[in-house]
């Protein structure tokens, strides 16, 4: 039964209401998901955190034409997340990913051999579909669960993420230690992809269910996530999220900065936000405003202090990896939690791909811009760090302002609902802090 509460002027209460325990169902779920989640990113930034020094040095192209590749990974894989995600909620979340896993290791495969360009634009194509199907399917099987299990659910999600960014570096470069070159790496990568698809079969099947896809399913999902206005504006002002996120891989090896520091600084942005997960996880912190307000100044700050550096101090380099960690230790589990409370559970992927499309193409703008300007000098580059800084600064801004009345507060917000599907629907006046 679906519960309604009437419109009240009463100040709201300081933190979420108390939730059910986990049930067994929901916590094979969690444990499916969270191991995926290792294997996969294990993989990535094994890869990721050398393809720059692999594209600019082995290869010797410009830094614009490694902003190109970079940004048609990025743009490709968030610009598909606008059907995909609907198309995530038709099809089952179960049988989306193990797709996504086997058409990433191909792309993985395709990445380590590619000598020209064209070559590399094709294999980020393939890794841009198989990220814009695997993201969906992982964020929908945690939304699923109930709101007992979720909070915890992403944050052991999220964590296992940096993790395996601060083994996956140092592996690359083992990896590439051994002679064999970049192709033994991606081969590597691609291995791992596997096995991630294998372990969503672990998922229960109830979970990953969908029903038959028909283009105007598609268009009748993605019509009714921009309906909802108040999520639309705060899909709009998260839209830097993923340009802050993903940047300072790109940044601090276009600065010059050696194989070797690069890797530590990655590894301590790393630990820096899974350390920050239990503190957000509980009490579901995540869905207060001030916590993504406080990760956008981070990150703020974090570039800010980039664009003053060229490669020879590493030292304020580990503090803008210290203030980016932190920052995305703490937005990406708010913008996780705040869509999944505000998003109906069939919805859930339609609601996710419309606010990665809008963070996809601001990343993608982003990286073609900031590549033209690194071609154009340390002057450039400075101005280019200072622009990321500058974005992040001003979405900080507006949730001070009070732009935040989106996913939290609004006319319906629907309350984590547990795959018995009972949804909770509430009826709010202000938002929680």
């Amino acid at each position: 039964m679906t519960a309604v509460s009437a419109p009240t002027t009463a100040p709201a209460p300081p933190g979420p209401p108390p939730v059910p325990a986990a049930g067994a169902s929901d916590r094979r779920v969690v444990v499916a998901v969270v191991a995926t989640q290792l294997a996969a990113s294990l993989g990535f930034f094994a890869v990721m955190a050398h393809l720059v020094a692999h594209l600019r040095h082995d290869l010797g192209l410009l830094a614009g034409t490694v902003g190109l590749v970079l940004g048609v990974r990025v743009g490709l894989q968030f610009a598909l997340l606008l059907p995909v995600g609907t198309l995530t909620d038709l099809l089952g979340a179960r049988r989306t990913g193990m797709i996504s896993c086997a058409v990433r290791a191909l792309g993985f495969v395709m990445l380590g051999s590619a000598e020209s360009v064209g070559a590399l634009l094709c294999a980020a194509v393939a890794l841009a579909v198989g990220g814009a199907l695997y993201n969906p399917a992982g964020h929908s099987l945690l939304a699923s669960v109930g709101p007992g299990s979720r909070s915890g659910g992403f944050a052991a999600y999220v964590a296992a993420q940096h993790l395996a960014t601060v083994a996956g570096p140092p592996m690359g470069l083992l990896l590439l230690g051994t002679g064999s070159g970049f192709a033994l790496l991606t081969a590597a990568a691609a291995a791992l992809w596997v096995v991630a698809g294998v372990l969503f079969l672990l998922v229960p099947r109830s979970r990953g269910k969908g029903a038959p896809a028909r283009p105007r399913d598609v268009v009748a999902g993605v019509r009714a996530v921009l309906g909802d206005r108040a999520f639309l504006y705060f899909a709009l002002l998260t839209a830097p999220t993923t340009l802050l996120a993903n940047h300072i891989m790109t940044a601090v090896p276009l600065l010059g900065f050696k194989p070797a520091v690069a890797t530590l600084c990655f590894s301590l942005l790393a630990m820096v936000a899974a350390a920050v997960q239990p503190f957000v996880a509980v009490r579901r912190r995540g869905e207060r405003p001030w916590v993504l307000r406080t990760g956008l100044l981070c990150a703020a700050a974090g570039f800010f202090l980039l664009a003053a550096l060229d490669g020879t101090r590493p030292g304020p380099l580990m503090i803008a990896a210290v203030l980016n960690g932190v920052a995305n230790g703490l937005v990406q589990p708010s913008v996780f939690q705040r869509t999944a409370r505000r998003a109906p559970p069939e919805r859930f992927g339609s609601y996710y791909g419309v606010m990665a499309f809008c963070a996809g193409m601001f990343s993608f703008a982003g990286d073609l811009v900031i590549g033209r300007l690194f071609d154009l000098g340390p002057a450039g580059a400075a101005w280019a760090l200072t622009g990321v800084g500058a974005c992040a600064l001003v979405a900080a801004a507006c949730t001070a302002a009070g732009g935040m009345a989106g996913p939290a507060a609004g006319p319906a917000r629907y309350d984590g609902a547990h795959a018995t599907g009972a949804v909770k629907v509430e009826t709010t006046t202000g938002e929680r802090k």
